[in-house]
């Protein structure tokens, strides 16, 4: 399945995978219902795309506003939710070197660490992807195994086989092939940071760099593969240092977390996220502090989420705070 905005990237996508398809390959859509008349429009190019492809398309359409929140992430997780739920073992999305260096970007300006600097994964699953074409290779995929791959009933998996061809290679392909595309007026509102990421940071960046895309693509992956590094460690090192919990509560001897701060933090991480406490609010600085506790610099601490540390003799308790 292929997810399309409507969008040149994405359109791109559809064109290239629709090209040398050798399984069944259906086009999913989202109207999130934010810019009325220009919405439906989009919604109404790709459904005529994909009848001009032969293609099966689907359609969820959805009054994001009407749900609350921050509207971009629940506009994520509305589609992935729905994209997950019709059954496609592998789900494409158009995302471009371009989107992995404003990603990059927006979060150093929010004050990351190296696993914030990864960006966008090519893949969200446990097998590898198919390598995306490299810059000057154009967008002749050759035709890819994932179509009619299954996951063993693990579900839907993410990939971005376009995460390392440029913008500028998109529009290039699709002026070439004559394909029209939707241009989204919202991707010039300055309100938003990525916007003005695009529109006024990456523009100067040129100015020192006229390749800095390619850099900051490159940066991600490194900091994909340091973290992995980091992460495998980590996960050792829980194994070792866990002891048996107390109700919620985890339990971890600190003398058996190691020395690495790199490698404590990324184990504390894996608590976290294996107990499914939240995490939207822990950044830089709580992770950090995290890290104090555990090494005995700080007695306890409470984190966003009502979870608190604190370490008693040679362990560190770490749950719901009571």
């Amino acid at each position: 399945m292929v997810a399309v905005s409507g969008g040149a990237d994405s359109v791109a996508l559809l064109r290239a995978l629709a090209a040398c398809r050798t399984g069944v390959l259906t086009v999913a859509h989202v109207n999130h219902q934010l810019r009325g008349a220009e919405s439906d429009a989009d919604e109404a190019f790709v459904r005529n795309l994909a009848a001009e492809l032969g293609l099966q398309c689907r359609v969820k359409s959805l009054d994001i506003a009407a749900l609350g929140g921050n509207l971009e992430s629940t506009a994520r997780r509305v589609r992935y939710e729905f994209f997950a739920g019709l059954g496609a073992a592998w789900i494409a999305t158009g995302h471009t070197a371009d989107d992995q260096a404003e990603t990059v970007l927006h979060r150093l300006v929010r004050g990351t660490g190296i696993q914030g600097l990864r960006g966008i994964a090519r893949s969200q699953e446990s097998n590898p992807s198919p390598t995306p074409p490299r810059r000057g290779e154009g967008l002749n995929l050759t035709p890819p195994s994932f179509l009619g791959k299954g996951v063993g009933g693990l579900g839907s998996s993410i990939l971005r086989p376009l995460l390392t061809v440029t913008r500028a290679d998109v529009l290039a392909h699709l002026a070439e092939l004559g394909q029209a595309f939707r241009e989204d007026s919202s991707n010039a509102d300055p309100r938003f940071t990525r916007n003005r990421i695009r529109h006024e940071l990456l523009p100067l960046l040129r100015t020192f760099n006229p390749d800095v895309v390619t850099s900051l693509a490159r940066l991600a992956e490194h900091a994909a593969e340091a973290h992995e590094i980091i992460a495998e460690h980590a996960t050792a090192v829980l194994a070792t240092a866990e002891r048996p919990r107390v109700g919620d509560t985890v339990i971890l001897d600190v003398t058996d977390l190691g020395a690495s701060r790199a490698v404590v933090r990324a184990a504390l991480r894996l608590v976290w996220e294996r107990e499914g406490w939240p995490m939207d609010q822990m950044d830089a600085d709580a992770w950090d502090r995290t890290c104090d506790v555990a090494g005995r610099n700080v007695p306890a601490w409470d984190f966003p989420g009502g979870i608190s540390a604190r370490h008693t003799g040679r362990v560190v308790q770490i749950g719901p705070r009571k």
